[in-house]
């Protein structure tokens, strides 16, 4: 059972941009995190498997060849693996089941559909627990950030209409040509509706309200995705921290998890053009998917930053949700494809794919996989060399 080389999907600007970073600590802190993600998610298959009388070989970190075997009990082995892009659960056994071991009483290849799918399905699951333990606790130390109404201004672009017009960062911007900015699709709206005419800006500076004339128009983001009619700034909602207690924490937990696993699956519809913008050499509006070298970046700009112990566990949560909804696609190779194996052989009353059938389509799944994390490795690599930002502002 292998689990998906890590990749991030969620949106950068959901994590924050900052450039220059000690390697050390960079390195430090992308194995922690590494390490940490993949040893949960291994583990829900690991215990999952116990409880379900299955027996297990191997629990490995990192992809073989081995690098070495860590200690052994129990007749499995814990291993490290030369190739860090996530990790497996060995299943002992042959196909009817004949071998026993000390953990369990039979192999994966014969058990029950509904255990298979149960063992499959726990691994993503324990990552999508770990986001909401992370969450929570971020907001239990943290306290809980609170819309206030209003938007905060981050960069402002050069060469921009936002910059001609003088608006900066860090002004709270409080209504565009009227209208309360409440919400922030107010913004594209109203460049949209006015191009090529000056609106009223109202915002608030150093604790002094200023009305600002901006006129929207063409603009071009350092991604190169152009706007026809656009400001030329980055924002988000203005917020103030309010300091909860243990239970509301656990209960943010749970809600802004929820919410940025939806935010994750809108996401996902936009994958194939990130993708697709790899190999073109015009920049995809969507982004560019990143491997382990720019999340291992994407680690060294967070923990640069104000607040980057906090930062950095706030990545860890989002990545792990990238595991737990990417797991769960059918692609071969990976849990979401075994499930789909499992629930086909539960529809045909346990007549199962031929094995080796379901083997060659996991290989030719498992070296696609692995193809196209080298292509987003290296364009990660090229990045790293230009000094591309992994994450940045809208």
């Amino acid at each position: 059972m292998q689990s998906l080389p890590l990749t991030l999907l969620a949106p950068a600007q959901q994590v924050a941009e900052q450039s220059g970073s000690n390697p050390i600590i960079t390195i430090g802190a992308f194995l922690l995190m590494l390490a940490l993600l993949v040893v949960v998610h291994e583990l829900g298959h690991f215990l999952t498997a116990l409880w379900m009388g299955i027996n297990v070989e191997e629990f490995g970190i990192g992809y073989p060849p081995r690098a070495m075997t860590m200690f052994e009990r129990n007749g499995v082995k814990y291993t490290l693996n030369w190739l860090p892009l996530g990790g497996f659960v060995r299943f002992a056994g042959s196909a009817d089941g004949s071998q026993d071991g000390i953990y369990g009483v039979g192999s994966l290849a014969a058990a029950p559909p509904w255990r298979k799918i149960l063992v499959m399905v726990s691994g993503p699951l324990m990552n999508f627990v770990l986001a909401i333990v992370i969450f929570a606790v971020i907001f239990a130390v943290a306290g809980v950030p609170t819309p206030t109404g209003s938007q905060q201004i981050g960069i402002v672009f050069e060469g921009t209409p936002a910059a001609a017009a003088g608006i900066q960062p860090g002004d709270e911007l409080i209504s565009l040509n009227g209208v309360a900015v409440t919400e922030s699709d107010v913004i594209a709206t109203t460049a949209q509706n006015n191009p090529a005419q000056p609106v009223e800006a109202v915002v608030v500076r150093d604790g002094e309200e200023l009305t600002l004339s901006v006129t929207p128009g063409p603009w071009t983001a350092p991604d190169g995705t152009p706007y026809e009619s656009g400001f030329g700034f980055s924002y988000g909602p203005t917020v103030e921290v309010v300091q909860v207690g243990p239970l509301t924490a656990i209960s943010r937990g749970f809600t802004h998890t929820f919410e940025l696993t939806g935010a994750m699956l809108e996401a996902l519809a936009q994958l194939p053009a990130s993708i697709a913008g790899i190999f073109s050499p015009e920049p995809s509006p969507a982004g560019e998917p990143i491997g382990p070298v720019g999340i291992a970046r994407a680690t060294g700009e967070v923990i640069q930053q104000p607040g980057g112990f906090l930062a950095f566990w706030n990545l860890t949560a989002i990545l792990s949700l990238n595991l737990f909804i990417l797991n769960l696609l059918p692609i071969p190779a990976l849990d979401g494809s075994h499930i789909i194996f499992a629930l086909v052989e539960w529809v045909r009353g346990g007549k199962k794919v031929p094995p080796e059938k379901e083997a060659l389509v996991h290989a030719m799944g498992f070296v696609a996989l692995m193809g196209l994390m080298l292509v987003i490795t290296i364009n990660d690599v090229i990045n790293a060399f230009q000094g591309t930002p992994v994450l940045g502002g809208g």
